[in-house]
C-alpha cells in the first residue's frame, strides 16, 4: 500500500510539472491491470522539437534520482522517460497523431479472438 501511495504522489508531481512546463493535451492512463510494463503511462505534447526537448530536460532535471532512463532526446519528435512505475511520453503533435498510442492503451475491453488457420 505504501508503494501505491508513492507512485500516486510521483504521478501527481509529474502531471503538475508537465502543466507548469506548458505541455498540453496531457493524459494519464492506468495500465496496472493490463501490463507488467508500468502502472501508469502519461502522454503529453509539446508545440515543437525545442519545446519537447525543454519539457523532457526539465522533467529529468527535476527528478534525477527517480528517472531510470530516457530515449529519443536526440530527435525530439517523441521522447520517453522511464520512472519505473510511470512512463512519460512527450510528442510533437503530428508524431502523436501518427502513432496514436492513446488508442492502444485506452480502457477499451480487450477480448481474445480465436483465429483458425486453414
Amino acid at each position: 500500500m505504501v508503494n501505491n501511495r508513492k507512485v500516486k504522489l510521483l504521478l501527481d508531481k509529474i502531471l503538475r510539472e508537465l502543466e507548469n512546463l506548458k505541455a498540453f493535451d496531457i493524459q494519464s492512463l492506468n495500465i496496472k491491470n493490463r501490463s507488467a510494463l508500468a502502472d501508469f503511462i502519461i502522454i503529453a505534447s509539446g508545440s515543437s522539437s525545442r519545446h519537447v526537448n525543454s519539457i523532457v530536460t526539465n522533467l529529468i532535471k527535476n527528478n534525477k534520482k527517480r528517472v531510470l532512463s530516457s530515449e529519443g532526446l536526440g530527435d525530439t519528435d517523441w521522447v520517453i522517460v522511464d520512472f519505473g512505475d510511470i512512463i512519460v511520453n512527450v510528442f510533437k503533435p503530428e508524431t502523436r497523431k501518427y502513432y496514436s498510442i492513446e488508442k492502444i492503451w485506452s480502457d477499451n475491453e480487450l477480448k481474445d479472438e480465436k483465429i483458425s488457420f486453414g
